[in-house]
């Protein structure tokens, strides 16, 4: 006879979870590089990570949280101070991969200090990344493009999704100015030259 689990699969068995490890600074320091080597990290965002760790290991050991809260502090520290951890290049890196998805400053800024990078970091990556890429106007033809939505859209669909263009992009947190001239463009090609005359000027 077949073994059924709740998850539904015939045979097999419901792997069980391993309890959480006691904490340790070292313990720390290689969850913190595991999760680096997978995922770009703020300073903020490693620590919240860290502390997820923390609390789960005191509520089943009966440890005290805020020693383990010391213990985050010290590899944060450490790993910012050895250049591992670094805001300013974390935002940066993640402001080119948002630009290019055609995501808006305003988007942008809102998403960089949910992962507590700092508003001076967030403002420099925007002056170092987006100027480049031709601003707000650019940001917003790729995603418009993605979308296909605007100069994208079939010719005869786009008077009748006009307002329907313009939510979106509003949406994505780019002004009526430049939702108004993506969605009104009278070609892609039009659009483009628009923005390489933006970046001229």
């Amino acid at each position: 006879m077949s073994e059924y689990t709740e998850n539904g699969g015939a045979g097999r068995k419901r792997r069980e979870k391993k309890p959480p490890k006691p904490i340790t600074e070292s313990y720390l320091r290689n969850v913190a590089l595991w999760y680096m080597e997978r995922y770009a990290s703020s300073a903020a965002n490693l620590k919240v990570v860290l502390m997820r760790r923390v609390r789960l290991s005191s509520a089943y050991h009966g440890s005290d949280p805020a020693e383990g809260a010391v213990m985050v502090d010290a590899v944060v520290q450490r790993y910012c101070e050895a250049g591992i951890l670094n805001d300013r290049l974390f935002a940066e890196t993640r402001v080119r991969s948002l630009v290019a998805r055609g995501t808006s400053a305003k988007m942008i800024r809102r998403k960089l200090m949910e992962k507590g990078v700092s508003p001076d970091d967030i403002e420099a990556a925007l002056a170092e990344v987006v100027d480049q890429q031709n601003g707000e106007l650019a940001s917003a033809a790729r995603y418009a493009r993605r979308r296909r939505i605007g100069p994208f859209r079939l010719i005869e669909k786009r008077d009748e999704n006009r307002d329907r263009d313009m939510a979106a992009l509003a949406r994505q947190g780019f002004g009526f100015g430049i939702a108004a001239k993506v969605v009104d463009a009278e070609s892609p090609e039009a659009l483009e030259a628009e923005i390489d005359g933006a970046d001229e000027r």
